[in-house]
């Protein structure tokens, strides 16, 4: 990232703290912003995953002491308003290339020199030391980065994702080459640091009264020369091998549900973290219970008579079966709950099991049932089930 870049960034807006926040409330601010926008909680939303990358840099900065006072020197000294990151606002700057009438020169501040051909100096140190690297040509090292997060997918069945399951997962993915120990050279050899940019792996150029950054063109930003690559890996210290990894998958586990092996993705470079492994959880439908929240449903079958006399049913659960009373007169589509035969989840939430009846009718009766329905019909004909629709017909007639 270049000077520029950086200084645009308002690290405090990001966090929702003032410049003279404390570090209690910085920290305070962070947890509660990447609490609310993790990947984990957030599954699938853009936004929020941006949002959680965002709050994570700031506070980065502004946690650590002598990066944050770094970060404050160079917001006084560009100013902090009406410039972002598209531009700087110096005062008395005058439009000159090289400065303005107060004798204000750019090309000072970044330790440009006129045909120099690399490195930052003066801000650009400074700012070089926030990402563990040197500006000018005495540096030794490149700018390490960060693994690339990778998302695979499995599917379990619906038992599976009510009581958890642990299972091998097996990814052909790029991981650290372990031929060369991932330094890209040939075993035996070294790599050299790159004459051009000094090992900073960033070469700076000039546009009028702007310093601009870039990676190197002969290292390709790695601030180092391999002569004798790896033959496995070709020189990028990273291969494509297959692993196997054993996923614990936790109880009561949604699908289209992400969960987060930190650490299991792209390896990182220059000494940098390994990205993190995504696996997108896909779940069976059951062919009897469903979901709702924390709770299982089933539908039971039952016979008019069941409703009407009153009874009792025998229900399926994921671990045997329970016996439910069914009150006298109860309605078709009435939900009876069994308490503690839904999921249970880690945070030792225990959810119900939502029983619906729901009357079965059936499609022909001929016999002694016919004639018991017709002379229930008839003893019942004083009876009016929906007497809000029988008045409603009789006040439009």
């Amino acid at each position: 990232m270049s000077a520029r870049e950086w200084i645009g960034k308002d690290f405090y807006r990001e966090l929702g703290v003032s410049p003279d926040a404390s570090a209690d409330e910085i920290k305070k601010a962070y947890r509660k912003l990447a609490k609310a926008n993790h990947p984990d909680a957030n599954s699938g939303d853009t936004k929020a995953e941006q949002k959680f990358k965002a709050v994570s840099e700031a506070y980065g900065v502004l946690s650590d002491v002598s990066k944050r006072k770094e970060y404050d020197e160079a917001r006084r000294l560009f100013g902090s308003s009406g410039s972002g990151a598209g531009g700087f606002g110096f005062p008395g700057a005058g439009g000159q290339p090289g400065g303005g009438a107060g004798g204000f020169d750019l090309g000072d501040i970044f330790g440009q020199q006129q045909g120099q051909p690399g490195g930052f100096g003066g801000l650009g140190d400074m700012l070089g030391n926030l990402f563990n690297r040197r500006g000018g040509p005495s540096g030794s090292t490149a700018r390490a980065q960060r693994g690339a997060d990778v998302e695979t997918e499995v599917r379990i069945d619906f038992v599976e994702a009510v009581k958890g399951a642990t299972l091998p997962l097996r990814l052909s993915s790029p991981a650290g080459c372990t031929t060369c120990g991932g330094s890209g050279a040939k075993p035996g050899t070294r790599p050299h640091t790159c004459l051009t940019c000094g090992g900073a792996g960033l070469v700076s150029r000039s546009q009028g009264a702007f310093a601009f950054s870039e990676p190197c063109p002969d290292c390709r930003g790695r601030g180092t020369i391999i002569d004798d690559p790896c033959a496995e890996c070709g020189g990028d210290g990273v291969s494509t091998r297959t692993r196997t990894l054993t996923v614990r998958i936790p109880a009561g586990v949604d699908n289209d549900q992400r969960i987060r092996l930190a650490g299991q993705g792209e390896p990182g470079r220059g000494g940098a973290t390994a990205g993190d492994l995504f696996v997108r959880v896909h779940v069976t439908p059951h062919p009897v219970f469903g979901r709702k929240g924390n709770d299982l449903t089933i539908t039971i079958p039952v016979g008019f008579d069941e409703l009407v006399l009153g009874g009792t049913v025998v229900v399926p659960t994921l671990e045997g079966k329970v016996s439910l009373k069914v009150p006298q007169g109860t309605s078709s589509g009435r939900v009876l709950r069994v308490r503690g035969k839904g999921i249970a989840k880690r945070d030792g939430v225990q959810g119900d099991l939502l029983v619906t009846l729901q009357v079965a009718i059936p499609a022909k009766v001929d016999g002694e049932a016919k004639a018991a329905l017709e002379t229930y019909a008839k003893a019942m004909a004083d009876h009016d089930p929906r007497p809000e629709v029988t008045a409603m017909l009789a006040e439009r007639s």
